[in-house]
C-alpha cells in the first residue's frame, strides 16, 4: 500500500486518467510510451515502494501479454489464411446474399454473438475482423456501420452470456443456474445488441467519417493481391465453400465449447476429461484451427509452404504495436490496483447501503473504469458482492446478480482498455472518435443491460 490513503488515491487516479486521455489525444504522444510513464508517475505519486512500481507495472504486462499475445498472434493468422484463401470474401457475399445489402448490419451482429459464445472479445474480435473489412468493401459501406454491430455482438455475450469465460466465472461465484443464466442473458443481451449495435450504427455512422485508407483492412482484404506470389490467378478466383470456411473458423468455438462440457462427459480428473480440458483453453483450440487452416484454406487452395510460412510472418508485423499498447495498459491496471486505488474504490460503493443488484453493477463499474479488463471487473466483484448479496435481507435472484456484474463490468472502456486500442487501430479512428463509437456503444450495453435486469427482476 502507498503513503497516500483514503479518498487522496481517488484524486490521483482521476488525475492520471485524466493526463493519459490528454497526452493521447491532444498531443499525440505514442500510447504504449504515456501508459509506460503515466503508471510508474502514479506509482510515485501515491508513495508506492519505488522497487514495487516497476514491477507492478511488469505484472500487469505480463499477465495481459500471456494471454493477449497468443491469442492475437494466432487469431490473426487464422484470420490472415482466411483472407487470402477467399473464405472471409466467401463469409462476407453468404450474407450479403441472406440479409441483403441493405441489412448487412444485422448479419454482423448474429455472427458475432455466435462465434463469442466461448471466446474472449479479442479473440473474438481478430476472428472477425476480416470478414468485416471484407463486407464493408464488398457492399462499400462503411466500416462503422458493418464493424459496430459486430463489436456490440462480441461484448453483449462477452459481458451476459454463459459459457463465455467471464460470465461462467459469475455463475460459479453466485452460485446461479447455468442453464437458467443462458436463458435470462439472451432476453437481456438480445435487445441490448440489438440498440448498440445495428441502431447505434445506423446513427452514429451519419456522424463520423472514417479515413479512405486502412492500412490494416489491406492485408485482409481476400486474395489482397500484394504480388504475394499466390496460386496463379486463375486458380485464385475459386473460393472456398462456406461450410468448410465457416467449419474452420468456427473450430476455436467448437473446441472451447467442448472444454466446458468435459465434465458433463467424463468424471472430472480422468485423462479424457483432462484432454478435453487441455484442446478447450483458448491457446490449444486456436492452434489447432490455424493448422486446421493451413489445410482447408492453404493446400487445398494450391498455397504450398513458402506461401502459408509467408502469410504467418506478413501478419504478425501489423499487429506488434497494438499488442504492446494493450499489455502497457494491463500494467497501468495493475499499478491502480496494487496502489489501493481499486480496493478505494470498491469501499466507496460498499459504503452507500445499496439493492445488491446495483451494488454488483457499480462495484463492477468502478473496477472496470479502473482497471479496463471486463474480465478482471467482473471476477473482482462477484468475489466482493457474493457475500453482501447473500448477507443482504433483499433476496434476488442469483442468475440476475450475474447480469447486473455482467453489465457493470461493459461501462465506458477507455485508454485503460485492451479493446479500445485494437478497436482504434483497426478500424483507423482517432482517439476521439473511438470515445463517440466504441466508448459510447459500451456505455449503452452496460446501462439498458442493467435496466433490463431490473425489469426482469420485478417480473420474476
Amino acid at each position: 500500500m502507498g503513503a497516500v490513503h483514503g479518498s487522496t488515491l481517488l484524486v490521483f487516479a482521476v488525475i492520471a486518467i485524466a493526463a493519459l486521455i490528454l497526452l493521447i489525444t491532444r498531443y499525440k504522444v505514442y500510447p504504449f510510451l504515456v501508459l509506460i510513464v503515466v503508471s510508474l508517475l502514479l506509482g510515485l505519486a501515491v508513495g508506492m515502494p519505488m522497487d514495487q512500481i516497476v514491477k507492478s507495472f511488469e505484472t500487469g504486462n505480463g499477465n495481459t501479454l500471456g494471454h493477449i499475445a497468443i491469442v492475437v498472434g494466432l487469431g490473426t493468422m487464422l484470420g490472415k489464411m482466411m483472407a487470402e484463401s477467399g473464405g472471409a470474401e466467401r463469409i462476407a457475399t453468404t450474407l450479403i446474399g441472406w440479409f441483403g445489402e441493405k441489412n448487412i448490419h444485422w448479419a454482423m451482429m448474429f455472427v458475432a454473438v455466435i462465434v463469442g459464445l466461448p471466446v474472449f472479445f479479442e479473440v473474438g474480435f481478430v476472428l472477425l475482423i476480416p470478414i468485416a473489412f471484407n463486407v464493408a468493401k464488398r457492399t462499400g459501406k462503411s466500416l462503422l456501420l458493418v464493424g459496430m454491430p459486430m463489436v456490440a455482438g462480441l461484448s453483449v455475450v462477452h459481458g451476459l452470456i454463459p459459457p463465455h469465460p467471464a460470465a461462467l466465472l459469475a455463475v460459479q461465484a453466485y452460485h446461479a443456474d447455468i442453464g437458467r443464466t443462458i436463458a435470462y442473458g439472451l432476453l437481456v443481451g438480445i435487445p441490448t445488441a440489438i440498440v448498440a449495435g445495428p441502431l447505434f450504427a445506423l446513427l452514429i455512422n451519419r456522424y463520423i467519417k472514417l479515413p479512405e485508407t486502412n492500412p490494416l483492412a489491406e492485408q485482409f482484404i481476400s486474395g489482397s493481391q500484394s504480388g504475394n506470389g499466390g496460386a496463379d490467378p486463375g486458380a485464385k478466383r475459386e473460393l472456398p465453400g462456406f461450410g468448410v470456411t465457416l467449419f474452420t473458423i468456427l473450430l476455436p468455438v467448437i473446441l472451447m465449447l467442448i472444454g466446458s462440457w468435459a465434465d458433463l462427459v467424463f468424471a472430472p480428473k480422468t485423462l479424457p476429461n483432462n484432454l478435453l480440458h487441455f484442446i478447450g483453453t483458448s491457446d490449444v483450440a486456436l492452434l489447432i484451427a490455424v493448422f486446421v487452416s493451413f489445410w482447408t484454406f492453404g493446400a487445398q487452395r494450391g498455397f504450398n509452404r513458402e506461401q502459408i510460412q509467408k502469410f504467418c510472418g506478413d501478419c504478425l508485423a501489423p499487429i506488434a504495436g497494438i499488442t504492446l499498447i494493450v499489455g502497457a495498459g494491463g500494467g497501468f491496471g495493475r499499478v491502480l490496483m496494487d496502489s489501493g486505488i481499486s480496493h478505494q474504490i470498491v469501499g466507496l460503493a460498499q459504503s452507500e447501503q445499496l439493492s445488491p443488484l446495483l451494488l454488483g453493477w457499480l462495484v463492477a463499474a468502478m473496477i472496470r473504469l479502473a482497471t479496463g479488463s471486463a474480465t478482471v471487473a467482473m471476477t473482482t466483484a462477484c468475489g466482493i458482492v457474493a457475500p453482501i448479496a447473500s448477507a443482504s435481507a433483499a433476496t434476488v435472484k442469483p442468475e440476475l446478480l450475474v447480469l447486473a456484474t455482467g453489465s457493470g463490468s461493459l461501462i465506458f472502456s477507455h485508454v485503460n482498455d485492451g479493446g479500445f486500442w485494437l478497436i482504434k487501430e483497426y478500424f483507423g479512428m482517432t482517439v476521439g472518435q473511438t470515445f463517440k463509437t466504441w466508448s459510447l456503444c459500451e456505455t449503452i450495453i452496460s446501462l439498458l443491460g442493467l435496466g433490463l435486469t431490473f425489469a426482469l427482476a420485478a417480473v420474476l
